[in-house]
């Protein structure tokens, strides 16, 4: 096991997360849940159903997705929606591609469906956040990527439907975020 995997399987065994349940993971399966969440995070454009992120732990279906949820506090499938969100939001704020380019590039198969997660989870449309990231670049330019990444990381605490819902019933209020 290499330093990084050690600290990491560390961390997550005494994660607020993993106690909130009531008991510790066994650091072979927090190891095996970190190698599909890596795969996730390297690949997340390619479709990551429950079997294939299982087939990577070498746990049932079932195992993985409660081990994952206690381990990483959301589901695996909110989580890889987090993880082609980012993307989405820096390819917005960073290139030229149309939003139907990098709807596709980062793992999505429909640009409505796309739009629409997008919006739910951020508020904002596509062109509406590339318009407001090109209006604050040069202020942005100072700032190291990844501070600006996990500043502007999708909140996913709660599933997208139920937000919707929320909304709907007017029993929702979005989560505060200090902007400055």
């Amino acid at each position: 096991m290499s330093p990084r995997e050690h600290r990491s399987v560390q961390t997550l065994a005494s994660s607020p997360a993993a106690a909130s349940a009531g008991q510790l993971q066994d650091p072979a399966l927090l190891r095996r849940l970190l190698r599909a969440k890596d795969r996730m995070d390297a690949a997340s454009h390619e479709a990551w159903p429950i079997e294939r992120l299982a087939a990577v732990s070498g746990v049932s279906q079932a195992h993985f997705a409660r081990s994952f949820k206690r381990a990483f506090g959301i589901p695996p499938h909110r989580y890889l929606l987090t993880r082609r969100i980012e993307q989405a939001i820096g390819l917005l704020r960073d290139t030229g591609l149309s939003v139907t380019e990098i709807a596709f590039a980062t793992g999505w198969e429909s640009l409505g469906t796309f739009g629409r997660i997008f919006r739910d989870i951020t508020g904002r449309s596509p062109g509406a956040m590339r318009m407001e990231a090109q209006a604050s670049m040069p202020q942005l330019d100072r700032v190291p990527a990844c501070v600006l990444k996990a500043a502007q990381r999708p909140d996913l605490t709660i599933a997208v439907l139920e937000k919707r819902r929320r909304l709907a019933e007017g029993t929702f209020t979005p989560p505060t975020k200090e902007v400055s």
